[in-house]
């Protein structure tokens, strides 16, 4: 293997490891941003070649927010694709223009927050069956494309496809199920206290 080689291929695992990090958390507020304006097909397909474009880069040290640069990438994304479209609803360009992009810096304890949700999320995809998680980890963290996938793990872009909406709906319905329980305690925590000090 080639000097140049390993540097790219350094270059690229570091890459991989800032987008899941610093992108990878932001990706349900991007795609609720998104569903408000665009049907189901289309969030997916501008979230998936965000993902494309940003692990495409050659070095991450100029951005300074990832939340901010992933929403940027798919606004950018979403005008390109009007750009080419011949009917625009509305709503979509009203939706763009009140895209929330973060232009400081995230503060501590939002760090925190994301380095926990990212460990939160890292963990169920960890816990999918083998090839969901391989496909969820190629797809979503390394930004193949569903083609490249397929012939990687040797089965049909339908297989993948299949894979890829199966595992984030486990990791989606696991994560609304931990916060369903945290809010029952929290709210059993209240009611306790608020018990108490009656008394």
């Amino acid at each position: 293997m080639t000097v140049s080689t390993l540097v790219k291929a350094d270059s690229q695992r570091r890459i991989i490891e800032w987008l899941s990090r610093e992108i990878l958390p932001h990706e349900a507020a991007v795609r609720r941003w998104l569903s408000r304006a665009l049907d189901t097909t289309a969030v997916e397909d501008i979230i998936q070649e965000s993902y494309c474009r940003i692990a495409g880069l050659r070095c991450t040290d100029h951005i300074f927010n990832g939340r901010a640069y992933f929403f940027q990438t798919a606004r950018s994304l979403v005008l390109q694709q009007m750009r080419r479209s011949r009917v625009v609803r509305i709503d979509t360009v009203a939706e763009l223009d009140a895209l929330p992009l973060a232009h400081n810096e995230p503060s501590p304890e939002r760090i925190t927050a994301g380095r926990r949700e990212l460990a939160r999320v890292m963990d169920l995809i960890g816990r999918l069956p083998d090839r969901c998680r391989q496909v969820i980890e190629m797809r979503k963290i390394q930004g193949l494309s569903q083609r490249d996938v397929a012939s990687i793990l040797g089965v049909s872009e339908h297989v993948i496809e299949n894979d890829v909406i199966k595992g984030l709906k486990e990791i989606s319905r696991t994560i609304a199920e931990h916060d369903e329980q945290a809010e029952r305690h929290l709210g059993s925590a209240i009611e306790s206290r608020a018990i108490s000090s009656d008394r």
